[in-house]
């Protein structure tokens, strides 16, 4: 809670970020209610190949409140809920979209293509005007997603692409997090990932890609919402060009951290307003 408050202030005044990256593509999944100690107890070994190929953190924080809405527009904005106002967790029509810029948007500015892949319908309020390719609600779980995604990730080949997946959130509220259903489910979770990474090293060869996995939340018994470490901690994992080789990343790592690291890898500078700042130490 400390370096969310602080950062809030420091970031006012002060970007302290090296030179930029020049990535070509960038791929984030977000494995919804991921919490650490249920993948840790799941089997999810292409989650653990890219954990040892490249660099992480499985003491990554999550905002307040953490739930699924707020938590994934402070992972595009870079900013705390206080800033990009959306703290329910339910599709609201009459409550618009979001006011502020998002990685998405910052992206189009620079001419880059982005693409997000969703599940549930409260992602709506983070399909920004102008600022998506493509914004899809077709899929309903991790594996058609996948497919899906990388359909799209092999024919058009965005800069910018997310992908979400609700598997692991779906049993944990109906199961439990940490119950044989829900270390199920993120096995099918992984077998996405496996599937996501696979397409990237075939489609995007001779080409310089990232990918970022990390979740919005986690979680106890069946809910999640509180500031307790059950609930807040999530992974922050990342793989491919230039990534460190099983790294442990040293910093503290905030879901803010996202956006402002996908930014940073495709040569955008960071709003220096955000709380968010690129995880330079997981990068070579």
């Amino acid at each position: 809670m400390t370096r969310i408050v602080s950062l809030c202030f420091i970031s006012l005044f002060l970007f302290t970020s090296s030179a930029l990256a020049a990535v070509d593509h960038v791929v984030v999944i977000s494995i919804d209610g991921g919490k650490p100690a249920s993948i840790f107890k799941s089997n999810m070994p292409n989650l653990k190949a890219i954990t040892k190929e490249g660099a992480s953190t499985f003491l990554a924080e999550t905002i307040m409140p953490s739930k699924t809405l707020p938590a994934h527009t402070s992972m595009v904005t870079g900013v705390l809920p206080a800033v990009h106002k959306i703290t329910w967790n339910s599709w609201n029509p009459f409550k618009g979209t979001l006011k502020i810029p998002t990685m998405f948007s910052l992206a189009k500015e620079q001419g880059l293509s982005t693409a997000l892949f969703a599940t549930k319908s409260k992602f709506k309020h983070l399909n920004k005007s102008d600022s998506l390719d493509v914004f899809s609600l077709n899929s309903s779980d991790a594996k058609s997603i996948a497919k899906e995604s990388t359909k799209y990730l092999a024919s058009k080949k965005p800069r910018l692409l997310f992908i979400h997946m609700p598997d692991a959130d779906t049993a944990g509220h109906a199961y439990g997090w940490e119950s044989p259903e829900q270390l199920k489910a993120l096995e099918n979770v992984d077998a996405a990932i496996g599937f996501v990474k696979q397409t990237m090293e075939q489609v995007l060869q001779g080409k310089f890609y990232v990918l970022i996995v990390t979740a919005d939340h986690g979680g106890s018994a069946k809910d999640h919402g509180s500031d307790s470490d059950d609930d807040r901690i999530i992974p922050w994992i990342t793989w491919g060009s230039d990534v460190k080789s099983n790294h442990t990343i040293s910093s503290a790592v905030n879901t803010m951290d996202t956006a402002a690291t996908v930014l940073w890898l495709l040569g955008i500078a960071p709003p220096t307003t955000w709380s968010g700042v690129p995880v330079e130490d997981a990068y070579n």
